[in-house]
């Protein structure tokens, strides 16, 4: 079922919609609706979603990462819900049934032609003010990374490509190899 675009969605509409027949997010009271994902995309977030959960249960951390799509609602009084790509969550106290409520601790996001302004600009920007402390941005069109790291407000940014490996901020030695990417 679509959901027509001339009003504004509270988080009762989003969850009233089979997400089996649709993949959508709730931004500030507005409906997105998201096309499936390209194999490349898919491979990007398998990859990284393994190495991250390997990483988690080798060192008996006590966060969770889950892939998407699962539900995100920053703040519990906005009227937004995302699916992050990535979402690493260490307060157990935000995880629910129907996913999380309050800022991951780390999220990625794998860019997709068709929403690209999402991730770019929203999604950075309600991240940051969210409490989000790291935030990727994996774009498979240019090979680029770039990782955001929100510390009281500030934001620091270092681009990488895909030829690199990037240390993931959240832990000491944790390493993410985007060579096989290329």
């Amino acid at each position: 079922m679509l959901l027509p675009q001339d009003r504004l969605y509270t988080i009762e509409d989003y969850w009233s919609v089979s997400k089996e027949d649709q993949h959508m997010e709730l931004i500030d009271g507005h409906i997105y609706y998201m096309a499936p994902p390209s194999r490349i995309h898919q491979k990007i977030l398998g990859s990284i979603f393994a190495k991250i959960s390997q990483y988690i249960d080798e060192h008996d951390g006590s966060c969770e990462v889950y892939p998407a799509p699962f539900a995100v609602q920053l703040k519990e009084e906005e009227h937004t819900i995302v699916e992050p790509d990535i979402s690493v969550i260490c307060d157990p106290n935000k995880l629910t049934e129907r996913g999380c409520t309050g800022a991951p601790d780390w999220i990625i996001e794998i860019v997709s032609p068709s929403n690209s302004s999402h991730d770019y600009v929203w999604k950075l920007n309600k991240y940051l003010n969210a409490g989000v402390q790291e935030y990727w941005i994996v774009d498979p069109r240019d090979c680029s990374v770039h990782v955001y790291q929100f510390d009281n407000k500030n934001t620091r940014l270092t681009s990488y490509t895909f030829h690199d490996t990037i240390k993931a901020g959240l832990y000491d030695n944790l390493y993410i190899d985007f060579t096989k990417f290329l």
